[in-house]
């Protein structure tokens, strides 16, 4: 947990040491606000990754489809970032425009305090990676955007991941020669996003052997689910959960609101959850409760 009375530690170049020094993958589950964040980080998680398909559930109740603006997605990954004292790595979408938004992007993004970002490379409106009717930009506009976000950067231990859509719009191999032309503009990881099968998963890690590859774990989404040991062997140094955590409570809720509609009290389905005074210390109460005592005396 973040501690309300010091600064965060340096998120970007611990960031950087994790991706260098982790034997394996880094692994960071999916956030979508302060609350499921602080819980990614109490369950040991080393980072944090604000998923924009979650944040958009979470704020508008509505699809991935390129509804959020910046200053809505910077509001969240600001508060997430004051929550915990690990690592936080942010979906920026496509940029929010062309290469100039992308420099101002980049700079709302360092202002808050993330250790790092993904711009992708789809045609606005966006949508969520594992839907239909993609389209992507022209790969000379994306090397641009690429190369504005890594001049925009004022610490140069900010991490720019580039995402690729093109698996689902021109094919593998375009999204790994796309691959190629983004890690040549200064991207410092690549994403491959919606390989179809493992063999896809194992020829992009082939294909970019000398690049750091995320991979995107989906649940239900158009890449098949793999396991940490062999996502390890192929050499992918980021593995990110967007879905995981927003799937999870989505299905503990309705469960209870079952329960009331069905008996009129929650009283089955709250069994086993954690009681009032077993959340009071997962949000920090008594740790704010003494240092409000230390400085004012109540």
């Amino acid at each position: 947990m973040a501690d309300l009375l010091h600064r965060r530690p340096d998120g970007p170049r611990r960031l950087r040491e994790l991706l260098a020094e982790s034997e394996g993958p880094v692994l960071a589950p999916g956030a979508y606000d302060a609350l499921s964040a602080l819980l990614v980080e109490q369950a040991g998680f080393p980072a944090v990754y604000m998923t924009g398909f979650g944040v958009t559930a979470s704020l508008l109740g509505r699809p991935d489809i390129g509804l959020l603006t910046m200053s809505e997605m910077v509001d969240t990954a600001r508060r997430i970032v004051s929550a915990v004292g690990v690592p936080v790595i942010a979906d920026a979408d496509d940029g929010y425009g062309n290469a100039l938004n992308v420099i101002r992007t980049v700079h709302e993004y360092e202002a808050a305090g993330v250790a790092g970002i993904h711009l992708e490379d789809q045609v606005a409106p966006k949508r969520c990676g594992h839907m239909e009717g993609k389209q992507v930009v022209p790969v000379e506009t994306m090397v641009g955007k690429i190369e504005a976000a890594v001049q925009a950067r004022s610490d140069p231990d900010f991490v720019i991941i580039a995402r690729t859509d093109a698996r689902a719009v021109e094919g593998l191999e375009a999204a790994l020669d796309r691959g190629r032309r983004y890690r040549e503009a200064g991207a410092d990881l690549l994403f491959i996003e919606a390989p179809q099968s493992e063999g896809e998963i194992e020829a992009a890690s082939l294909a970019l052997s000398d690049v750091p590859l995320l991979f995107n774990w989906a649940e239900g989404g158009k890449t098949p689910p793999i396991g940490l040991e062999r996502l390890t062997a192929l050499g992918y140094r980021l593995v990110i959960f967007p879905l995981s955590n927003l799937l999870a409570a989505t299905r503990a809720v309705t469960g209870v609101l079952d329960d009331i509609r069905r008996v009129g009290t929650p009283e089955e389905a709250v069994q086993g959850l954690p009681g009032l005074q077993d959340f009071f210390g997962t949000v920090g109460l008594p740790d704010a409760l003494a240092l409000g005592k230390q400085f004012d005396g109540s």
